[in-house]
């Protein structure tokens, strides 16, 4: 069973934002009011709407096709359209996607890197104490590198 996304209404979003700036309701739903009929009005139009960190609203015109009827397998003519297409800017995109790779994972990859390349100037050896497998290389063999003694230890 899937989990129930909880829906944010305009009015809910109204109501935070006059209890967070201290504003009236009203003025608020007229402010959010104003700024959606704007959005709209200015798509109609053609326009670009671009709210930097944000994203970017515009219409993209779809071209006429044939479809198919799934039931009936009969061709269809699908008349041309517009439509709204919208690409969340680099602030919303950060929000949306999971956490970023820490600083120790993207050192531990750089390191790594740095063995693979080291073994595979070294030539592959077999696994002995002291010594790490990095994976397969490209001829299907497991190279290694040395580790140094006091790494060693903690391993």
């Amino acid at each position: 069973m899937k989990p129930r996304r909880e829906t944010l209404t305009k009015k809910d979003l109204c109501d935070e934002i006059a209890a967070r700036t201290k504003q009236s309701r009203a003025v608020v739903r007229l402010i959010v009011q104003e700024f959606l009929d704007g959005i709209v009005e200015r798509l109609n139009k053609g326009q670009r709407l671009e709210f930097r960190e944000f994203g970017v609203f515009e219409i993209k015109q779809r071209a006429a096709r044939r479809a198919q009827n799934p039931k009936t397998l009969e061709p269809v003519n699908v008349p041309a359209k517009r439509t709204i297409k919208f690409k969340p800017g680099l602030k919303m995109r950060q929000m949306l996607e999971p956490a970023p790779a820490s600083a120790t994972t993207a050192a531990t990859k750089a390191s790594r890197e740095m063995i693979h390349e080291a073994s595979r100037d070294a030539g592959a050896v077999a696994r002995e104490p002291g010594r790490a497998a990095l994976g397969r290389d490209r001829r299907g063999e497991m190279p290694t590198v040395e580790i140094p003694a006091r790494a060693a230890t903690r391993a």
